[in-house]
């Protein structure tokens, strides 16, 4: 089932001139760029995109780590679309703990901090990547980000195959 998702190149990445190398990994797989633009957004808007509903699960703690991370740069927030696109992109972004994510994944090339580490020295986990959990959270992400008229309909290659 073709369905689309969100990603969200943070700051740490644009800063580490990772973005070509992390764009690339998406469209080598297949998947199709149907939105993308730099933003830098403030706390505000952060908390828009990290809820309540985060501190629930994992934490006031977290969540205002992981504010404080999301607004220290510009993020390159990216819509892509394809077969099982969800499923897809979180393989090949890896574990959200970056110490454990796989070699070959984008967090297990590019970055290897741990929970641990990140929580004793007060900080926020920087994995560099943010992808939607599931279909629920795409769609709200997607509409958190983008506006319709920002998202793109085209054929790819991969259009007259799949």
């Amino acid at each position: 089932m073709k369905e689309k998702t969100l990603v969200l190149i943070k700051p740490e990445a644009v800063q580490r001139h990772l973005i070509g190398k992390i764009i690339s990994r998406f469209e080598d797989a297949g998947l199709k760029i149907v939105g993308m633009k730099m933003v830098w957004i403030d706390e505000e808007f952060a908390k828009k995109h990290y809820t309540e509903d985060i501190s629930k699960r994992r934490g006031e703690f977290v969540r205002n780590k992981l504010l404080k991370y999301l607004v220290e740069g510009p993020v390159v927030a990216i819509v892509l679309e394809g077969v099982d696109a969800i499923e897809n992109v979180r393989r090949i972004t890896g574990s959200t703990e970056p110490k454990t994510a796989q070699p070959g994944t984008i967090r297990g090339d590019f970055a290897h901090v741990s929970y641990k580490y990140a929580d004793d020295n007060n900080m926020a986990v920087k994995n560099i990547i943010h992808s939607s959990s599931n279909e629920e959270d795409a769609k709200n992400e997607i509409a958190l980000w983008f506006k319709k008229n920002e998202l793109h309909d085209y054929k790819t290659i991969q259009d007259y195959f799949f």
